[in-house]
């Protein structure tokens, strides 16, 4: 399936809290959104891109248990970027200084 690109902002231009509210308020959706404001709705993967997903993400996490060099998230989470744009890619890693920086 493809992902959806949903152009509100002659409507609305939401902010991050009101993105997130969107989100909280629709959990079966898997909502992104890019720099330009647009919302993506990500739909399902799929068993052969969930179980390649699930794998980088053990790969990842047990190369970060070893090293001890940062932390580890899975597709659930949404980073805010530089560019204004907030996605929650398949699998990430925030080195740890990097990561101790951020505010809650």
């Amino acid at each position: 399936m493809t992902a959806i690109t949903l152009n509100l902002n002659s409507i609305v231009k939401l902010t991050s809290e009101q993105f997130y509210q969107l989100c909280e308020s629709n959990p079966d959706l898997k909502l992104e959104r890019n720099a330009n404001g647009e919302l993506i709705a990500m739909p399902p993967t799929g068993g052969e891109t969930g179980k390649r997903n699930s794998k980088l993400n053990l790969q990842v996490g047990i190369w970060n248990e070893q090293t001890e060099l940062g932390e580890v998230f899975d597709s659930s989470t949404g980073f805010t970027l530089p560019n204004k744009a907030d996605r929650s890619p398949d699998a990430s890693w925030v080195e740890k200084s990097r990561w101790e920086a951020l505010t809650p």
